[in-house]
């Protein structure tokens, strides 16, 4: 496969000021993350909240920069020229359908607004891609002169997704665009991204807590943990054999079946530790149950996993 998007060892720190004397902290949350994601490809994201995920994501979609490290466009550092067009091809679908869209503008002016801004097309040329993605998405036509408030969360998402479109992206940022909405919308929206992507061949940067959710959509699994990468594996290898404690701890964790009823497995004892105070050496040996000495000293770096093609941990113990 072809790279469509490079991260190099990108990191986005936030300065903050706590206390009465206003002194300075640094929120480091994200930290030398590398990874690249296809042509094609549905890379899947995953990590607890305050893992860094959709901070990840939103530089990706070009709405933060990097404090360091590098993003490439196609083999590409980007420029003016090369930003303005990567503006273009990447488009982003947020968590909250309900804040997401501009409750006075109708439809037809939200799903057009890429092209409006960018002066793309005519009105009547921006209006009848807006009516063609109405469809694409399975909205009725009249959508179009309606407004948000007038549509459940599932079809609010619907139109944050034909928006997404109408500037005809190659890649589509979608963060946590299943949490907001009832178990019984998601998969039907699920199953909307899945057939929107083999239509326009699409490439998702799709980000989640819900590895179930993961599992129906993903080619490949990154998983994060404070700030930082710590397993990227194909998605049936991750499932099938996880290298990473942490990943272990997220995937017994998603409720099963079992003997005729419903079964938990192990939760992580503790919390994520502060972005603003991180311990030292590998970021989740307060609540690994395999550290030792060496994983409050050394952080680990990501390194293949023994005996898994393709799947690289940073542990100190993931073989």
């Amino acid at each position: 496969m072809t790279a469509l998007i490079e991260l190099d060892r990108v990191s986005v720190h936030f300065d903050e000021r706590r206390g009465l004397l206003g002194r300075r902290s640094v929120l480091q949350a994200v930290e030398r993350v590398s990874l690249t994601i296809d042509e094609g490809e549905t890379l899947g994201l995953v990590g607890e909240s305050g893992s860094g995920k959709s901070t990840l994501g939103h530089v990706v979609a070009g709405l933060r920069e990097p404090t360091h490290g590098a993003m490439l466009f196609r083999g590409r550092s980007l420029d003016r020229a090369t930003r303005s067009m990567a503006q273009h091809a990447i488009q982003i679908v947020f968590q909250d359908p309900f804040s997401a869209l501009d409750p006075r503008m109708p439809v037809s002016a939200i799903i057009a607004e890429p092209l409006t801004i960018n002066r793309i097309g005519s009105a009547a040329e921006r209006r009848a891609r807006a009516a063609d993605l109405v469809h694409d998405v399975g909205l009725p036509r009249d959508a179009l002169n309606r407004y948000p408030h007038e549509f459940s969360g599932g079809q609010r998402q619907r139109i944050a997704i034909a928006r997404a479109l109408s500037a005809d992206p190659i890649l589509v940022v979608a963060d946590e665009p299943l949490s907001a909405l009832d178990v019984s919308i998601q998969s039907q929206i699920l199953n909307l991204l899945r057939e929107l992507q083999e239509a326009r061949r699409l490439s998702y940067l799709f980000i989640s807590h819900d590895l179930a959710v993961v599992n129906h959509l993903a080619d490949r699994v990154a998983v994060m943990y404070l700030g930082r990468l710590v397993e990227l594996a194909p998605r049936d290898a991750l499932y099938r054999s996880p290298s990473h404690p942490y990943t272990q701890a997220l995937l017994e964790a998603i409720p099963r079946i079992g003997r005729g009823r419903r079964r938990r497995g192990r939760v992580l004892a503790g919390d994520v530790s502060s972005p603003l105070a991180r311990p030292p050496g590998c970021p989740f040996h307060p609540r690994c149950p395999k550290a030792q000495a060496i994983c409050r000293e050394v952080e680990p770096e990501l390194a293949p996993a023994p005996g898994r093609e393709g799947q690289v941990a940073a542990c100190h113990f993931k073989d």
